[in-house]
């Protein structure tokens, strides 16, 4: 059975004493330890990834939602411009409105204080030439004092009667 010639004999022999050699020198512990290690290190960089990854996703969300704000208020923003600026423009026709009626109404106005001047141009033209035509007519008709009395009365109450 064991042919201490065979070379598969010695072969087992070297590798018994190694794994015993290993044994003494505490290497499997070493290894075991180092492994351990080697676990512990991959372990806390996973937990390390993880926390990052939840980091990152936390930031995302917030980024996101903080994104979703910003265009929530620059909708906001425009539509209120938007309103101001229709106010605007309404105030700027009110005040166009109200501003062509208060010129319309001065012209108005003008025309009607120069209507009733030239009226009263005309009217006092009228008794002027009313009263030279009742004046030469008198003269003419009635003569000395009391045509002169006459005509004097006649103005008079011409004149009461065109003012």
């Amino acid at each position: 059975m064991f042919n201490p010639h065979a070379p598969e004999f010695w072969v087992l022999i070297a590798f018994i004493l190694f794994v015993l050699l290993l044994v003494y020198y505490k290497v499997p512990g070493l290894v075991g330890r180092m492994l351990d290690e080697r676990a512990e290190a991959i372990r806390k960089e996973l937990d390390d990834a993880r926390r990052l990854r939840e980091e990152a996703q936390h930031l995302l969300a917030d980024y996101q939602r903080k994104s979703r704000e910003a265009e929530s208020e620059a909708r906001s923003i425009v539509e209120q411009a938007r309103r101001e600026a229709e106010n605007l423009a309404a105030e700027a026709k009110r005040n166009l409105a109200e501003s062509l009626e208060r010129r319309t109404k001065l012209a108005e106005d003008k025309i009607a204080r120069a209507e009733a001047q030239a009226e009263a141009e005309v009217r006092g033209a009228a008794v002027e030439a009313a009263i030279a035509a009742a004046e030469k007519v008198l003269k003419s008709r009635v003569a000395g004092k009391a045509a002169s009395d006459l005509i004097d009365e006649s103005i008079r109450d011409l004149k009461g009667r065109l003012n």
